[in-house]
Protein backbone atom coordinates (compact mmCIF):
# COMPACT_ATOMS: atom_id res chain seq x y z
CA UNK A 1 0.00 0.00 0.00
CA UNK A 2 1.23 3.47 -0.83
CA UNK A 3 0.91 6.51 1.43
CA UNK A 4 -1.90 7.83 -0.78
CA UNK A 5 -3.76 4.51 -0.66
CA UNK A 6 -3.59 4.37 3.13
CA UNK A 7 -4.91 7.92 3.37
CA UNK A 8 -7.74 7.05 1.02
CA UNK A 9 -8.63 4.03 3.16
CA UNK A 10 -8.63 6.15 6.32
CA UNK A 11 -10.84 8.74 4.66
CA UNK A 12 -13.33 6.03 3.69
CA UNK A 13 -13.33 4.51 7.20
CA UNK A 14 -13.94 7.83 8.93
CA UNK A 15 -17.36 8.94 10.16
CA UNK A 16 -18.64 12.30 11.35
CA UNK A 17 -19.85 10.76 14.62
CA UNK A 18 -16.43 9.35 15.50
CA UNK A 19 -14.77 12.55 14.38
CA UNK A 20 -16.92 14.61 16.74
CA UNK A 21 -16.28 12.19 19.61
CA UNK A 22 -12.51 12.42 19.12
CA UNK A 23 -12.66 16.20 18.86
CA UNK A 24 -14.59 16.32 22.14
CA UNK A 25 -11.60 14.52 23.65
CA UNK A 26 -9.07 16.99 22.25
CA UNK A 27 -8.38 16.00 18.65
CA UNK A 28 -8.50 18.71 15.99
CA UNK A 29 -8.47 19.07 12.24
CA UNK A 30 -7.19 17.49 10.09
CA UNK A 31 -8.97 14.32 11.17
CA UNK A 32 -11.08 11.67 9.42
CA UNK A 33 -12.76 10.13 12.49
CA UNK A 34 -11.69 6.49 12.25
CA UNK A 35 -12.47 4.02 15.04
CA UNK A 36 -9.42 2.23 16.43
CA UNK A 37 -10.96 -1.13 15.62
CA UNK A 38 -11.36 -0.15 11.98
CA UNK A 39 -7.87 1.32 11.92
CA UNK A 40 -6.36 -1.98 12.99
CA UNK A 41 -7.51 -3.49 9.70
CA UNK A 42 -4.69 -1.56 8.06
CA UNK A 43 -1.94 -2.35 10.57
CA UNK A 44 -0.62 -5.53 8.95
CA UNK A 45 -0.20 -3.81 5.62
CA UNK A 46 1.52 -0.74 7.01
CA UNK A 47 3.82 -2.83 9.23
CA UNK A 48 5.53 -4.11 6.12
CA UNK A 49 6.83 -0.61 5.36
CA UNK A 50 8.58 1.20 8.20
CA UNK A 51 9.10 4.36 6.17
CA UNK A 52 5.39 4.44 5.34
CA UNK A 53 4.52 4.24 9.03
CA UNK A 54 6.87 7.14 9.80
CA UNK A 55 5.40 9.19 6.97
CA UNK A 56 1.90 8.65 8.35
CA UNK A 57 2.87 10.23 11.67
CA UNK A 58 4.50 13.16 9.90
CA UNK A 59 1.22 13.83 8.05
CA UNK A 60 -0.22 15.62 11.07
CA UNK A 61 -3.57 13.86 10.54
CA UNK A 62 -4.68 12.37 13.86
CA UNK A 63 -5.93 9.06 12.46
CA UNK A 64 -2.75 8.52 10.45
CA UNK A 65 -0.58 9.45 13.43
CA UNK A 66 -2.38 6.91 15.61
CA UNK A 67 -2.05 4.24 12.91
CA UNK A 68 1.67 4.94 12.71
CA UNK A 69 2.03 4.14 16.39
CA UNK A 70 0.23 0.82 15.93
CA UNK A 71 2.31 -0.19 12.93
CA UNK A 72 5.83 1.10 13.53
CA UNK A 73 8.57 -1.21 14.86
CA UNK A 74 9.62 0.32 18.21
CA UNK A 75 12.99 -1.41 18.10
CA UNK A 76 13.90 0.44 14.91
CA UNK A 77 12.71 3.94 15.76
CA UNK A 78 15.52 6.33 16.66
CA UNK A 79 15.56 8.37 19.84
CA UNK A 80 15.54 11.55 17.77
CA UNK A 81 12.46 10.42 15.88
CA UNK A 82 10.58 9.71 19.11
CA UNK A 83 11.56 13.09 20.52
CA UNK A 84 10.07 14.62 17.39
CA UNK A 85 6.93 12.50 17.81
CA UNK A 86 6.53 13.69 21.40
CA UNK A 87 6.77 17.33 20.31
CA UNK A 88 4.08 16.76 17.67
CA UNK A 89 1.67 14.87 19.96
CA UNK A 90 -0.75 17.74 20.52
CA UNK A 91 -3.48 15.88 22.44
CA UNK A 92 -3.53 13.25 25.11
CA UNK A 93 -4.35 10.18 22.99
CA UNK A 94 -1.27 10.71 20.83
CA UNK A 95 0.92 11.68 23.79
CA UNK A 96 -0.19 9.03 26.28
CA UNK A 97 -1.00 6.12 23.94
CA UNK A 98 0.74 6.47 20.59
CA UNK A 99 4.04 8.03 21.63
CA UNK A 100 4.23 6.41 25.06
CA UNK A 101 3.33 3.00 23.67
CA UNK A 102 6.10 3.01 21.09
CA UNK A 103 8.61 4.68 23.43
CA UNK A 104 7.85 2.17 26.19
CA UNK A 105 9.10 -0.65 23.98
CA UNK A 106 12.05 1.12 22.39
CA UNK A 107 15.68 0.72 23.55
CA UNK A 108 15.61 4.25 25.02
CA UNK A 109 12.39 3.90 27.04
CA UNK A 110 13.74 4.82 30.45
CA UNK A 111 15.99 7.58 29.12
CA UNK A 112 13.18 9.23 27.18
CA UNK A 113 10.70 8.85 30.02
CA UNK A 114 12.99 10.66 32.45
CA UNK A 115 13.74 13.38 29.91
CA UNK A 116 10.08 13.98 29.06
CA UNK A 117 8.86 13.95 32.67
CA UNK A 118 10.88 17.13 33.24
CA UNK A 119 9.43 18.92 30.20
CA UNK A 120 7.63 22.26 30.64
CA UNK A 121 5.26 21.12 27.87
CA UNK A 122 2.20 19.40 29.35
CA UNK A 123 1.76 16.74 26.67
CA UNK A 124 5.46 15.89 26.57
CA UNK A 125 5.53 15.48 30.34
CA UNK A 126 2.40 13.32 30.14
CA UNK A 127 4.17 11.19 27.53
CA UNK A 128 7.04 10.78 29.95
CA UNK A 129 4.95 9.45 32.82
CA UNK A 130 3.02 7.17 30.46
CA UNK A 131 6.24 5.90 28.92
CA UNK A 132 7.64 4.97 32.32
CA UNK A 133 4.34 3.28 33.22
CA UNK A 134 4.59 1.21 30.06
CA UNK A 135 8.26 0.47 30.66
CA UNK A 136 7.62 -1.05 34.10
CA UNK A 137 4.68 -3.05 32.75
CA UNK A 138 6.82 -5.03 30.28
CA UNK A 139 10.28 -5.02 31.92
CA UNK A 140 11.32 -7.81 34.32
CA UNK A 141 11.61 -6.50 37.88
CA UNK A 142 15.28 -7.43 38.13
CA UNK A 143 16.06 -5.02 35.29
CA UNK A 144 14.27 -2.08 36.90
CA UNK A 145 15.92 0.61 39.02
CA UNK A 146 13.67 0.42 42.05
CA UNK A 147 15.48 3.29 43.76
CA UNK A 148 14.73 5.54 40.83
CA UNK A 149 11.10 4.44 40.77
CA UNK A 150 10.81 5.14 44.51
CA UNK A 151 12.00 8.67 43.81
CA UNK A 152 9.36 9.10 41.12
CA UNK A 153 6.68 7.83 43.49
CA UNK A 154 7.74 10.45 46.00
CA UNK A 155 7.53 13.09 43.27
CA UNK A 156 3.96 12.02 42.65
CA UNK A 157 3.15 12.20 46.33
CA UNK A 158 4.58 15.67 46.76
CA UNK A 159 3.28 17.47 43.69
CA UNK A 160 0.57 15.61 41.80
CA UNK A 161 -2.24 17.94 42.89
CA UNK A 162 -0.31 21.02 41.73
CA UNK A 163 0.67 19.55 38.36
CA UNK A 164 -0.80 20.26 34.94
CA UNK A 165 -4.04 18.60 33.95
CA UNK A 166 -2.93 15.58 31.91
CA UNK A 167 0.25 15.23 33.94
CA UNK A 168 -1.95 14.63 36.99
CA UNK A 169 -3.77 11.91 35.09
CA UNK A 170 -0.59 10.14 33.99
CA UNK A 171 1.06 10.44 37.41
CA UNK A 172 -1.97 8.72 38.90
CA UNK A 173 -1.69 5.99 36.27
CA UNK A 174 2.03 5.61 37.04
CA UNK A 175 1.26 4.80 40.69
CA UNK A 176 -1.23 2.16 39.55
CA UNK A 177 1.27 0.69 37.09
CA UNK A 178 4.03 0.40 39.69
CA UNK A 179 1.69 -1.26 42.19
CA UNK A 180 0.38 -3.62 39.53
CA UNK A 181 3.63 -4.70 37.90
CA UNK A 182 6.52 -4.25 40.36
CA UNK A 183 6.21 -6.68 43.25
CA UNK A 184 8.97 -5.11 45.35
CA UNK A 185 7.29 -1.71 45.21
CA UNK A 186 3.66 -2.75 45.51
CA UNK A 187 3.19 -1.74 49.14
CA UNK A 188 5.00 1.58 48.65
CA UNK A 189 2.93 2.41 45.60
CA UNK A 190 -0.24 1.45 47.46
CA UNK A 191 0.75 3.77 50.31
CA UNK A 192 1.31 6.60 47.83
CA UNK A 193 -2.08 5.91 46.26
CA UNK A 194 -3.75 6.15 49.67
CA UNK A 195 -1.91 9.37 50.48
CA UNK A 196 -2.73 11.00 47.13
CA UNK A 197 -6.43 10.14 47.21
CA UNK A 198 -8.75 11.52 44.56
CA UNK A 199 -7.04 13.18 41.59
CA UNK A 200 -9.09 15.81 39.78
CA UNK A 201 -8.62 16.07 36.02
CA UNK A 202 -10.63 18.16 33.58
CA UNK A 203 -11.81 15.66 30.97
CA UNK A 204 -13.81 18.19 28.98
CA UNK A 205 -17.06 17.21 27.28
CA UNK A 206 -16.56 13.47 27.81
CA UNK A 207 -17.72 10.73 30.14
CA UNK A 208 -14.16 9.77 31.08
CA UNK A 209 -13.37 9.31 34.75
CA UNK A 210 -10.10 9.34 36.68
CA UNK A 211 -9.68 6.07 38.58
CA UNK A 212 -9.05 6.27 42.31
CA UNK A 213 -5.64 4.59 42.37
CA UNK A 214 -6.11 2.79 45.69
CA UNK A 215 -9.43 1.27 44.59
CA UNK A 216 -8.07 0.29 41.20
CA UNK A 217 -5.09 -1.46 42.77
CA UNK A 218 -7.38 -3.32 45.17
CA UNK A 219 -9.56 -4.39 42.26
CA UNK A 220 -6.57 -5.80 40.37
CA UNK A 221 -5.45 -7.66 43.50
CA UNK A 222 -8.94 -9.13 43.98
CA UNK A 223 -8.91 -10.39 40.40
CA UNK A 224 -5.45 -11.92 40.80
CA UNK A 225 -3.95 -9.67 38.15
CA UNK A 226 -0.93 -8.32 40.01
CA UNK A 227 2.66 -8.73 38.76
CA UNK A 228 1.80 -10.33 35.41
CA UNK A 229 3.96 -8.43 32.94
CA UNK A 230 2.42 -7.43 29.62
CA UNK A 231 3.81 -8.62 26.31
CA UNK A 232 3.27 -5.27 24.62
CA UNK A 233 2.15 -1.77 25.53
CA UNK A 234 1.21 -0.76 21.98
CA UNK A 235 -2.56 -0.86 21.56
Amino acid sequence: MTYEEVMEQLAQLGTEQTKQTLMNHGAREPIYGVKIGDMKKLVKTVKKDQELALALYDSGITDAMYLAGLAVNPKEVTKERLQDWARKAYWYSLAESTVAGVAGECPYARELALEWIQSPEEMVAASGWSTYSNYVSITPDEKLDCGEIRGLLQDVRSRIHEERNRVRYTMNAFVISVAAYVKELHEEAKEIADAVGKVHVNVGYTACKVPLASDYIDMMAAKGKLYAKRKTCIC
